[in-house]
């Protein structure tokens, strides 16, 4: 029954938010977002906490400041997430180097015969990269948290991220989806800035702090061979966007022979290929996450 009602509510609102003025959603969810950052004090802090950690030559001024810009950042995040839900958001219009983005993604799939592993982040607006991908030829098997509820699951969020042939997939048995994906020479798309669990993870350096990333990436690299490659989004002073294609990273620690040691040393140049544009961007990342289990 609490399915049933969850649902019809997210139904309405979505409805609501079909025949509202786009000028009133952002606004509405930067006001949400900015209350939220007042009242539920532990994300508040968590975010802080995060952000000094990370970059302690800010004063504590500069890093309040910041954490309200991650908050505003995150609610035009959920605007236009909100507006792509609703078909009033026109993608390929909303990135400034689209030309460059669809030869780079071209060449991508003409030369990556054993697949891709697309590495990406929780930044920005990362619903939007992997709309974009797909829309414009790189459509991939993503790899994502079941919801809780499964009729919102079922009947909007999987057919909202499949919608231009990208196929969402719970982290249940992922290993084995992504093996059987590369083999065939398609794309898989990760998210690796999230605390990972103890299974198949390690602990490497990310802002000059250990946290626990996981190993999916190398182990399908050493396996398989697929081309990986850093794809990020970046929002723009005029709210517009641009892809960040970044080169393959090829490299699989050659120079290590310790398997173990191997896959860790793959690790941190993943983390580190998040961390260079998290730090050009950083009201864009999703600091409010317990990434080094504060």
């Amino acid at each position: 029954m609490r399915e049933k009602i969850e649902y019809s509510l997210v139904k309405l609102f979505l409805w609501l938010a079909k025949i509202t003025p786009k000028s009133f959603i952002y606004a509405m969810m930067k006001g949400l977002t900015l209350l939220v950052y007042h009242l539920d004090k532990k994300r508040r802090h968590i975010t802080r906490t995060n952000l000094s950690r990370a970059f302690p030559e800010k004063t504590p001024e500069e890093i309040e400041a910041l954490s309200k810009k991650v908050y505003t950042e995150l609610s035009i995040t959920i605007s236009e997430i909100l507006l792509m839900f609703t078909g009033q958001f026109n993608i390929d219009e909303a990135v400034k180097n689209l030309d460059e983005a669809k030869e780079k993604l071209q060449k991508i799939v003409q030369n990556s015969p054993n697949g891709v592993i697309v590495m990406t982040a929780h930044f920005s607006n990362w619903e939007l990269a992997a709309h974009f991908l797909a829309k414009n030829g790189l459509p991939m098997l993503a790899i994502g948290r079941t919801g809780n509820n499964k009729l919102i699951d079922q009947n909007i969020t999987i057919p909202f991220r499949n919608k231009y042939g990208n196929r969402a997939t719970s982290k249940d048995n992922a290993m084995l989806s992504m093996a059987k994906t590369l083999k065939k020479g398609d794309a898989v798309g990760l998210l690796i800035d999230q605390k990972a669990g103890s299974q198949n993870s390690v602990k490497v350096d990310f802002f000059g702090i250990a946290a626990e990333t996981t190993l999916s990436v190398a182990m399908l690299k050493l396996k398989f061979n697929p081309t990986v490659i850093p794809i990020f989004i970046a929002r723009q002073s005029d709210g517009m966007y641009e892809m960040i294609i970044h080169e393959p990273i090829d490299y699989v620690a050659e120079e290590i022979e310790d398997k173990e040691k191997k896959l860790e040393g793959m690790t941190l140049k993943y983390n580190q290929a998040i961390e260079e544009v998290i730090r050009k961007y950083p009201a864009q990342w999703f600091w409010m996450h317990n990434r080094w289990r504060i």
